[in-house]
């Protein structure tokens, strides 16, 4: 460990401790040279699951890259993250084909018809080589409610060019995708102002 963690106080034996610590990351790292589409993950009770998925994308937009975002379940507003990244123009393609949450749209058919539409969007994405990203926001979630089989994923996550990116996004991830994903991060629920403190969703943080 480096900084006031480590153990040296003198600054010249701190300065050697870090020399060998340079010396044995760059060897790491020189190590390690294998490229390929990853597959990663974004699920838990906590927030933050699809902000870190649109960190990825603006990532790979601003390499120059095209990148796709398909959102599952959510739908009948636009976010405000949408609206920033329509600058990008044609290097993103994105599109909310949910139409809210179960309690509102109260219609398990028309969901599950709509997740089975977002899923076919999907696809054609997934195979399409131009893509250097393709985020599915809150898939996990409709694998979760039985609206799309995770068999049928993984199968779609196959069909993918070999350096083809795949964000899956929302709570309850099943556990043969995270057994089939190269990245995977639960997002661990501490504290939220709307449970605790009744503070409503606000532009900007939720939206």
């Amino acid at each position: 460990m480096g900084g006031d963690l480590a153990p040296e106080r003198d600054a010249e034996a701190y300065r050697r401790r870090m020399q060998r610590r340079q010396e044995v990351q760059r060897q790491r790292v020189g190590e390690r040279n294998v490229e390929k589409g990853l597959v990663l993950v974004f699920t838990g009770e906590g927030k933050g699951k699809t902000t870190a998925a649109l960190g990825l994308v603006l990532r790979t937009l601003g390499h120059g890259e095209s990148v796709a975002v398909v959102q599952f379940i959510k739908g009948g507003w636009q976010p405000g993250e949408a609206m920033a990244l329509e600058l990008f123009g044609d290097a993103l393609h994105w599109h909310a084909l949910g139409e809210g949450f179960t309690w509102e749209t109260q219609d398990r058919d028309r969901d599950r018809a709509l997740v089975q539409q977002a899923w076919e969007r999907s696809l054609s994405y997934l195979e399409d080589a131009g893509r250097k990203l393709v985020v599915l926001d809150e898939v996990n979630v409709a694998m979760k409610l039985g609206y799309l089989d995770p068999q049928q994923v993984l199968e779609g996550l196959e069909r993918r060019p070999a350096l083809t990116h795949v964000a899956l996004t929302g709570r309850g991830a099943p556990p043969p995708l995270l057994e089939r994903a190269d990245l995977v991060t639960e997002m661990k629920l501490v504290r939220h102002p709307f449970r605790e403190q009744g503070v409503k969703a606000q532009a900007g943080i939720e939206f």
